[in-house]
């Protein structure tokens, strides 16, 4: 599979699990209405799982322009790369968004709340301060990015877009691949940051989880859909890139 088709395909998975569990839990009448953020956590982890599983041995299922930098940051990943896995994950995210806005397409009609339809697709702040909004984000992408670093380290791919699954660094053999048995603790990861620090900020963690999708709720002809606060919309693509960034450096430091 094309690296450039798995990590659009691996997203698109993502939100269509995530986004979808959102548009369950806080949509009108729906099977899930009102059952939680346990729920919703729960949702976005299986989504991680699932795309891991189905794409990390094509592409290593970076899923998330954080992860990539972060990757690359630390050496794990080809720089030139980079812009071609950060659009793909843009693309599908929009790509999931609108397919979740297909399945719950009558929900939304019937939801009159223009945030709870905007949830569906993008994150905000319960408190809407954006010093603080940028720390909680950078706080949570820099435990993802540094669990994912040491639990699995998602595939190196060269200039010329070939996947390797090992590399030769300081004379010794470093394996990579998110494959199936390395798609569980990083759901697990997600689960953990979505339960202890999603509160705040709703945990983009995931600068095309909350871009592609907030770019479908633009476009999509939402009945009564609002704004789609592009005025926040920096906070979940600029943190989640210093949090990558620094928790790279660190890991290089240990």
């Amino acid at each position: 599979m094309n690296l450039f088709i798995a990590e659009l395909i691996g997203t698109a998975i993502l939100i269509i699990f995530g986004g979808g569990v959102v548009a369950n839990v806080v949509l009108q009448q729906t099977k899930g209405n009102a059952s939680g953020w346990i729920v919703i956590t729960w949702g976005w982890a299986i989504g991680v799982f699932t795309a891991v599983y189905i794409v990390g041995q094509y592409s290593g299922a970076h899923i998330n322009p954080a992860v990539t930098v972060g990757l690359a940051t630390a050496g794990l990943f080809d720089w030139a790369m980079v812009p071609t896995y950060i659009l793909a994950q843009v693309l599908g995210g929009a790509v999931g968004g609108a397919i979740v806005w297909l399945a719950y397409k009558d929900h939304f009609a019937a939801t009159d709340d223009e945030g709870l339809k905007l949830a569906v697709f993008s994150t905000a702040p319960n408190i809407r301060k954006y010093g603080n909004n940028v720390l909680t984000e950078v706080i949570a992408t820099f435990v993802l990015v540094f669990g994912v670093l040491y639990l699995a380290s998602p595939g190196f791919v060269t200039a010329n877009g070939e996947f390797l699954e090992a590399i030769v660094m300081n004379g010794e053999e470093v394996g990579f691949g998110l494959g199936s048995l390395s798609a569980l603790p990083v759901a697990l990861l997600v689960l953990g940051i979505g339960l202890s620090l999603g509160g705040p900020t709703g945990y983009a963690i995931n600068p095309a989880r909350d871009l592609g999708p907030r770019i479908a709720h633009a476009i999509l002809p939402i009945p009564g859909k609002g704004s789609s606060d592009w005025a926040y919309s920096w906070v979940p693509i600029v943190a989640p890139l210093i949090g990558a960034v620094l928790a790279a450096g660190l890991y290089m430091i240990l």
